[in-house]
């Protein structure tokens, strides 16, 4: 697992190994960031669930002012702590080893959320709404989630844009602020 592109281009990230972690594969990453590469340029971002912190780290590394990792596990954080630090970002970096869900509803404001949460678990769902009052009036939020899963039209303030599937397993669903 690298970095694609940006300040960190080709800077290699470690992760944890076993069942319980599912890295984002290199082709959804790229997927995800020509999603979002006009709204990443000074942005804050949120990245839910982040176990080794490579979508916020690749965020960071194109242009986004600052990023908030959440990860419950402390393997994962310390996980994450490595490759911020190994890609140069701690000034930009904040890691919360904390349940993401709880942290989001106490967060301040986002304009770039990625939510990433262990698969068949009602957590996207949950995590969308904890997003209620949190994001700013440009925010997008990625959710990647598994396929055949049906997440709400809309929901806290935020309306569905686009869904795209990745193979049989892993889709997207793009979110956008709901116009007033």
């Amino acid at each position: 697992m690298r970095v694609i592109t940006g300040s960190a281009r080709g800077k290699r990230l470690k992760t944890l190994e076993g069942l319980e972690v599912r890295p984002t594969s290199e082709k959804v990453k790229e997927a995800i960031f020509s999603i979002v590469q006009f709204d990443l340029p000074a942005a804050r971002v949120l990245d839910m669930f982040a176990g080794s912190g490579q979508l916020g780290i690749e965020a960071l590394s194109r242009g986004a002012k600052s990023c908030v990792f959440t990860d419950k596990s402390r393997q994962s954080v310390e996980c994450i702590r490595n490759n911020v630090l190994s890609c140069g970002f701690s000034e930009q970096a904040k890691i919360i080893n904390a349940d993401a869900v709880e942290y989001a509803r106490s967060a301040g404001e986002f304009d770039i959320v990625f939510i990433d949460p262990p698969y068949r678990t009602g957590l996207a769902e949950k995590a969308l709404e904890a997003l209620e009052g949190k994001l700013s009036p440009r925010a997008v939020v990625i959710c990647e989630h598994e396929t055949g899963l049906s997440l709400p039209e809309k929901i806290s303030g935020l309306v569905k844009a686009k869904e795209y599937s990745y193979g049989k397993t892993v889709s997207l669903t793009k979110y956008v602020m709901e116009e007033a």
